[in-house]
């Protein structure tokens, strides 16, 4: 019973995540509520999703090498940094510090998914607000997603409209890339600390690529509202869960 759950979480995630993100709204409860601790599940749902990311990037590949590749470089130097400090400091959280926090993070994340075209939007007409290719930001936002995962592409792409970025192929590009890269370095550290379990998180790893192929002809079918509002009602029942759990 507990693989039939988080196999079906991590396939969703995977369609979820090819669609519009929100994946981890899935495969993280699915793997609290099997009684996986809260700092290990963060870190196996991590992994559960990792290769997601390298499809999304290679899919992307033409618009990436539009970039400068010295440019490319020094934001990749930055994001393996901010997603270092993410990482280590979940290694050394305690379940309780982390299960104090997530429901906050989790409801922050779900609003940033609902608001984030809006986020997106406004950000696009204030590009002198933010230095382009900034790396305050960038690094903030890595060390975020290392530390959670959830709604990593919603605060990427709005930080890329910071930076006066407007063609969406190409900060999706980007999005898979920098992610790709954050999520190998946070693999790499969760698997030296010992906090991914491997029997959960390579079946889930199956389960979400295939959930991300099966993705992509349900994007096209389902009204993009739709699928907003779907990952909305997921993120903030999951947070209204974790809440009640907290207090």
């Amino acid at each position: 019973m507990e693989i039939t759950i988080i196999l079906i979480a991590a396939f969703l995630a995977g369609i979820l995540n090819t669609i519009a993100g929100g994946g981890t709204f899935l495969t993280f409860p699915a793997l609290v509520f099997i009684g996986v601790p809260p700092v290990m599940a963060n870190a196996t749902s991590a992994v559960a999703v990792f290769p997601g990311y390298l499809g999304g990037a290679l899919g992307f590949r033409d618009e990436l090498g539009k970039f400068d590749r010295k440019q490319i470089i020094r934001l990749i130097i930055i994001t393996l940094v901010g997603g270092l400090i993410g990482s280590l400091l979940l290694l050394f959280s305690s379940n309780k510090a982390f299960s104090l926090i997530v429901p906050f993070l989790l409801f922050g994340a779900t609003l940033a998914f609902l608001y984030g075209e809006k986020i997106r939007n406004w950000a696009a007409k204030k590009d002198k607000a933010v230095t382009p290719f900034g790396a305050v930001g960038l690094l903030l936002a890595s060390i975020y997603g290392g530390y959670f995962n959830g709604g990593l592409g919603i605060v990427l792409l709005a930080l890329f409209a910071l930076w006066g970025m407007t063609n969406i192929h190409e900060m999706n590009g980007l999005k898979s890339g920098l992610s790709f890269v954050l999520s190998a370095i946070s693999v790499v550290v969760f698997a030296i600390g010992g906090l991914i379990e491997w029997h959960y998180a390579l079946a889930m790893m199956l389960a979400s690529t295939l959930g991300g192929y099966a993705g992509a002809p349900i994007a096209r079918a389902l009204p993009k509202k739709i699928v907003r509002m779907i990952i909305a009602l997921v993120g903030f029942t999951m947070s209204a869960i974790f809440f009640y759990r907290l207090f």
